[in-house]
């Protein structure tokens, strides 16, 4: 299957409906694992890397799993493909950079995903709809046990699996959970939440991650610990963490409406005008208001079964996305006049956000 045709099928992890998906996008868990016989990645030559990604990739390939998966060597791929695949949270950026010696398999739902020499000689993710972090756990662990029966891991009965970074040592796990708070952005609580969290031992990042700007008012949290600590505590741990923030999320939400309906109209109305109206836009603009219009699906303020629309169009209006559906490099100024025209046509049959009280346009 090439990436053309694998880029048609819908993610599974976007329009699926898991639980509490008004505020949590998906639900992943990672796991990193290194072989004995070679060095790590960073520190391997380019023919080292060959050697393990030949006997890497075909073990990948044959997991039941990834039956009808997309799989190749990352020299095979175009930047611009690489970055789609960034943009679709299946590769990291680090791994985009990779060539010659590096590969990527995925499975035709988008929810399982292997990343081959990137830091560490496996990088494998669970990726599911709204908050499913035990069932992330679940598949991955089952696809953990399949590898090692053909793969030699670099195991320390003392220390646990061996990563080429130090933090990752012991589980070589990291569970993550996209949450989308805007509620809590307006009403200026976030700070005292992100805060709250780096006090228990997880940490809080951006929408592609590490290093990365909280981009439609969208947070990831994961675990910063993975030594000493088994996967299920973990997984439990990060779990309640992120009940609570639904809670808070929520109480956000319901207080807005009660205290500054009028706000909260004006904002979701403001974007709902500007994103159907709009002849040009810029990403993080676009990802903005379709965060407040995402808000006002979830309170109601718009007709239901348009919440998918906004959750694709996250996507969707991402730089590689944008010049993918042109199937051309864009400067920048075009990628704006393409963005917005591909907003326009999605949300064409939108009608405007309604106040408490009005009847539903039909």
């Amino acid at each position: 299957m090439n990436l053309e045709q694998f880029l048609k099928s819908p993610m599974e992890w976007v329009e699926a409906e898991g639980p509490q998906r008004k505020i949590v996008l998906s639900s992943r868990v990672r796991f990193a694992r290194n072989l004995c016989a070679f060095a790590f990645p960073g520190w391997a030559k380019k023919a080292e890397r060959q050697r393990a990604l030949e006997a890497m990739l075909p073990i990948v390939q044959r997991l039941p799993e990834m039956e009808s998966s997309f799989s190749s060597s990352m020299d095979n791929l175009s930047a611009l493909d690489k970055q789609v695949l960034v943009e679709r949270h299946l590769i990291s950026r680090e791994h985009a950079a990779k060539n010659v010696g590096s590969g990527v398999v995925i499975n035709s739902h988008e929810t399982l995903a292997v990343m081959i020499n990137e830091e560490d000689h496996l990088r494998m993710q669970s990726l599911k709809s709204g908050l499913q972090l035990k069932n992330a756990f679940k598949v991955l662990d089952k696809v953990d046990t399949e590898l090692e029966a053909h793969l030699d891991f670099a195991f320390s009965a003392r220390l646990g699996y061996l990563t080429a970074c130090p933090t990752n040592v012991g589980t070589g796990m990291r569970a993550s959970v996209m949450l989308h708070l805007p509620a809590m952005v307006l009403s200026e609580q976030i700070n005292q939440v992100i805060q709250a969290v780096g006090k228990l031992a997880f940490a809080v990042r951006g929408l592609y991650g590490e290093g990365t700007e909280a981009l439609g008012n969208v947070f990831q949290i994961s675990n910063q610990t993975t030594l000493g600590e088994c996967e299920t505590d973990v997984i439990e741990r990060l779990n309640k963490v992120i009940l609570q923030i639904i809670e808070h999320e929520e109480n956000a939400r319901l207080s807005l409406l009660e205290k500054k309906p009028r706000l909260v109209y004006d904002q979701v109305g403001r974007a709902y005008g500007i994103l159907t109206n709009a002849r040009a836009m810029s990403s993080k603009e676009a990802l903005n208001l379709l965060s407040l219009a995402r808000m006002g699906v979830d309170l109601g303020l718009f007709a239901e079964g348009t919440q998918r629309v906004m959750d694709e169009l996250f996507i969707l209006t991402q730089p590689a996305h944008v010049q993918k559906t042109v199937d051309k490099k864009l400067t920048a100024e075009e990628r704006d006049l393409s963005r917005a025209d591909v907003i326009r046509e999605r949300l064409k049959h939108l009608t405007p956000p309604r106040e408490d009280g009005e009847e539903e346009t039909v």
